[in-house]
């Protein structure tokens, strides 16, 4: 019997599917595994579940003896050495799609926390400061005809831009294809060259994928060219986004503020950033759905049962 070896639990649901065909091996533990426990675990495993925690580099793939796909529990990858499994013949997979509304509304969540300035708000009334209402209490700027700036208009960034339309935003994009005229009609988007949307846009939100080429792509030049009123939302990667200029700008008020779902060096947040008002900060949470993780599960399953059974998995990456 095919043995699947999956580095941390995932929902039931998935791994019912994968039990009721495989010996399944669970990491139970309240951790993340280091790359010799995946190597040592997972050396008779003929499928291997991964996390984004998860680094699989050259080392780990060379060792694998037996795996023939790495299922990746995310619609990320980048924990994983594509062109080590690729030269191994090692099929890897994501699982796109599914959570694409809980992350589109997790990026609204965090524009709104952060212009209505909710968490601070809320820390103001636990802590018994809250006496009357005031005319100058937490303003922030409103969402009502305001210019969303998207840099990245794929599945998720395009689900934003369909919320954002709903609160009466103008908004505009940038990807490195553009959409067709009746694609940008269609959706009452219109596109802008980089440089431009982050000078022109009042808030920005990040939804691109982390490759070599958008690695800081939000460094300290264009975080310059922001408006002293803008609001930067991060729910892609935290690399994208040049963290230490990124907090230079909050400290300096040259932003108005910035939502942050996650970091250059995740798990690692910087001391500086936890010490800012103008920020909100997540614990990387955009699929954090019951009913999105449990798709995700079952997304997994779904690739890992395709390619034990000699079939094209339905979300191949390589």
């Amino acid at each position: 019997m095919p043995k699947v070896f999956v580095t941390y639990k995932i929902p039931e649901v998935g791994l019912k599917l994968l039990c009721e065909r495989y010996e399944v091996e669970v990491n139970l533990e309240d951790r993340f595994l280091s790359s010799e426990e995946i190597t040592r675990r997972a050396n008779d495993a003929d499928a291997l579940v991964t996390l984004l925690a998860d680094k699989i580099d050259r080392h780990v793939i060379e060792t694998l003896q037996r795996v023939k796909i790495i299922a990746n529990y995310a619609v990320g990858f980048d924990n994983i050495d594509i062109e080590a499994a690729k030269e191994k013949g090692i099929v890897v997979t994501n699982t796109p799609g599914v959570l694409t509304d809980a992350t589109a509304d997790l990026a609204i969540a965090l524009l709104l926390a952060v212009t209505r300035r909710i968490v601070e708000a809320d820390e103001f009334v636990r802590e018994g400061k809250f006496t009357s209402w005031k005319p100058e209490l937490f303003l922030g700027p409103s969402l009502q005809g305001k210019q969303l700036g998207i840099v990245g208009l794929g599945r998720i960034g395009t689900a934003v831009a369909i919320r954002a339309k709903a609160f009466g935003m103008r908004v505009v994009y940038y990807k490195k294809r553009r959409l067709s005229e009746e694609e940008e009609n269609r959706l009452g988007v219109s596109y802008m060259d980089l440089d431009e949307l982050l000078s022109s846009s009042d808030f920005i939100s990040l939804h691109v994928p982390f490759t070599s080429e958008t690695h800081h792509l939000i460094d300290e030049k264009r975080i310059n060219m922001m408006k002293p009123t803008a609001v930067l939302i991060n729910t892609a990667r935290g690399a994208v986004v040049d963290e230490k200029a990124l907090i230079e700008a909050l400290i300096d008020r040259r932003i108005w503020g910035a939502g942050l779902d996650v970091y250059e060096f995740e798990p690692r947040v910087p001391e500086k950033l936890k010490a800012l008002d103008n920020v909100v900060l997540l614990p990387h949470i955009g699929s954090a759905t019951v009913e999105t993780r449990e798709k995700m599960a079952i997304m997994v399953a779904e690739n890992v049962i395709a390619v034990l059974e000699g079939k094209e998995p339905p979300n191949r990456v390589v």
